[in-house]
C-alpha cells in the first residue's frame, strides 16, 4: 500500500497527463468540451478513477462517454508514459454529477430568493399586534410604580383596620 501523499501526487499528476492528452493529443471531433475535475487512485496505485465534466447537451454527454471508452487503451498508455512508476493504473472514466447538484442548488437558492421576496412584500404592509413600542418608558414606569404603591398601602390599611376591629387574634 502506497503513502496517501504519494498517491494524492500520482492521482493529481494522471489529472494533468490525461487533460493534456485530451486537449493536444486525441483528434476526435465527437469529443465535446471536457474538463477533468477530479482523479483519484486507489492505496496500492492499480485503479484510477477519473472524473470529468462536459458542457453541452445530454448528446454530447454521450457520445464523449463513447470517445473517452473506445480511447481509453490510448490515454492510459500515455499515463504509462507520463507517471513513471512500475504498473500502470487502470482507468475508469466516471461522469461528474458536480454540474447537476449546482444546478439543483441554484433553483433551491432561486425559490428561496422567491419566498423571502414575498414575505419582505407581506411584511412590509404588516402592523404590530399590539403597540408600536411594546416596551415601557422610565417616566411612564414611574408614574404606574407610584399608583401601584399608593395602591398597595391602601389595601395595606384596609387590611390592619380589619385586623384591628376583629379583636387582633384573627376571629371575627
Amino acid at each position: 500500500m502506497a503513502d496517501p501523499a504519494r498517491a494524492r501526487r500520482v492521482a493529481d499528476r494522471i489529472k494533468v497527463i490525461v487533460a493534456e492528452y485530451l486537449e493536444f493529443r486525441l483528434k476526435d471531433e465527437r469529443l465535446g468540451f471536457v474538463t477533468i475535475t477530479d482523479v483519484r487512485v486507489t492505496g496500492d496505485l492499480q485503479h484510477a478513477s477519473v472524473f470529468y465534466t462536459v458542457f453541452g447537451s445530454d448528446a454530447e454527454r454521450q457520445t464523449t462517454a463513447e470517445v473517452l471508452e473506445a480511447n481509453k487503451g490510448r490515454i492510459r498508455s500515455a499515463v504509462g508514459k507520463g507517471i513513471g512508476i512500475r504498473l500502470t493504473p487502470s482507468l475508469e472514466f466516471i461522469a461528474d454529477a458536480l454540474p447537476e447538484g449546482a444546478a439543483h442548488i441554484e433553483d433551491l437558492l432561486a425559490a428561496t430568493r422567491q419566498r423571502d421576496a414575498e414575505l419582505a412584500r407581506s411584511a412590509a404592509n404588516a402592523r404590530h399586534a399590539g403597540e408600536a413600542d411594546p416596551y415601557r418608558r422610565r417616566e411612564e414606569s414611574d408614574a404606574q410604580d407610584t399608583d401601584t404603591a399608593e395602591a398597595v398601602d391602601t389595601a395595606e390599611a384596609a387590611e390592619a383596620a380589619d385586623h384591628r376591629d376583629s379583636g387582633g387574634d384573627g376571629r371575627r
